[in-house]
C-alpha cells in the first residue's frame, strides 16, 4: 500500500550534515512518503547554494531570507533584493525571519527592522512569510500585529515551541503553526496542548533539519524523511488516523505555499 504523501515545510539542505549525503537524503524522504521538502536559506549571501538544491531536486522548493540571529552579522537585506530572489520559480515563501532574544537579545532593534522588511517583501509577492520566535512573544505578537492592519500577508510560525498568547495571536491573524519533533518528545504535553487547540486546517508539520529529530531519532540528526514520525504524534494529538492528518496538512501547505502547490516542472 501507498503511505501517505507529506510535505516537510522546513529544512535545511543545506547544512553539511545533510549535503555531504544530499542525493540518498530525498531519495529516503520519498521512501517514507515525503514528496515536498522546502529547504530555507538564512543568510542572503548563500542564496545561490540553495537555489542550486532546489534546481537539482525535482521534490525540493526554496525560501531565503536573513535569520534573526544573524541579523547583526550580515547585510540588512532590502525589499527589492527579496522581491527580485522571489522571482525563481522554486521560491516559495520569504524567510526564515522573525525574533531570537534567547542568545542574541542585544540585536533585538536591527532583528525588529529586518523583520519587518522581510514581512513588506512578503506582502508585494503574496509568498508566506516563515517566521522564528523565541523568547520574545510580546514583541513578536505585537509586529505581526501592526504590520498586518497595515496590510494583509500570509506566514508559518514554523518550528512552534512559543506560549499559548502568541499562538493564539498568529491564529487571530490567519497563519499557520507549524509542528516539528519538539511536539513529539514525551515531556512535551504543553506545547501539544497548545497545538491541538488550533483549528486543524492551521497546522504544517516539518524538520526543522538537520535539527530537533523526534523519536525515535532524538538526539541524532534529523532530515526529512523523519517528518513523518512527527507527523504520525501529530495524528494522535488531534485525534486523526495517519492518513486524514497527512491529507489535511498537504491542503494546508497548498493553501499557503500556493506557488508551491502550482509547481508542474
Amino acid at each position: 500500500m501507498d503511505l501517505p504523501r507529506i510535505t516537510d515545510s522546513h529544512c535545511h539542505l543545506d547544512f553539511p550534515e545533510l549535503e555531504t549525503e544530499l542525493g540518498d537524503v530525498v531519495v529516503r524522504a520519498a521512501e517514507a512518503g515525503v514528496r515536498r521538502m522546502v529547504t530555507i536559506c538564512t543568510r542572503l549571501r548563500l542564496e545561490p547554494q540553495v537555489r542550486a538544491i532546489a534546481e537539482a531536486h525535482a521534490a525540493v522548493f526554496y525560501a531565503a531570507g536573513t535569520h534573526p540571529m544573524s541579523a547583526a552579522d550580515e547585510p540588512l537585506a532590502t525589499v527589492g533584493e527579496l522581491v527580485e530572489l522571489a522571482q525563481h520559480p522554486k521560491f516559495v515563501g520569504i524567510g526564515e525571519t522573525g525574533l531570537d532574544y534567547h542568545y542574541t537579545a542585544e540585536s533585538a532593534a536591527i532583528q525588529q527592522e529586518s523583520l519587518r522588511i522581510h514581512i513588506e517583501a512578503a506582502r508585494q509577492t503574496g509568498l508566506p512569510l516563515i517566521i522564528h520566535a523565541r523568547d520574545a512573544d510580546d514583541d513578536m505578537a505585537r509586529i505581526l500585529t501592526e504590520e498586518h492592519r497595515a496590510g494583509v500577508y500570509t506566514c508559518v510560525m514554523h518550528c512552534f515551541s512559543s506560549g499559548a498568547g502568541l499562538a493564539q495571536a498568529a491564529l487571530d491573524l490567519g497563519f499557520y503553526l507549524s509542528m516539528s519533533g519538539i511536539t513529539a518528545f514525551p515531556k512535551s504535553g504543553d506545547l501539544r496542548a497548545i497545538f491541538s487547540a488550533a483549528p486543524i486546517n492551521r497546522i504544517l508539520v516539518e524538520t526543522d533539519a538537520p535539527y530537533l529529530a523526534p523519536p525515535p531519532h532524538r538526539g541524532k540528526r534529523n532530515e526529512p524523511a523523519y517528518v513523518a514520525h512527527t507527523a504520525r504524534k501529530a495524528a494522535e494529538t488531534f485525534g486523526l488516523d495517519y492518513p486524514d492528518f497527512a491529507a489535511r496538512t498537504e491542503a494546508n501547505f497548498d493553501r499557503l505555499f500556493r506557488k508551491a502547490a502550482q509547481w508542474t516542472g
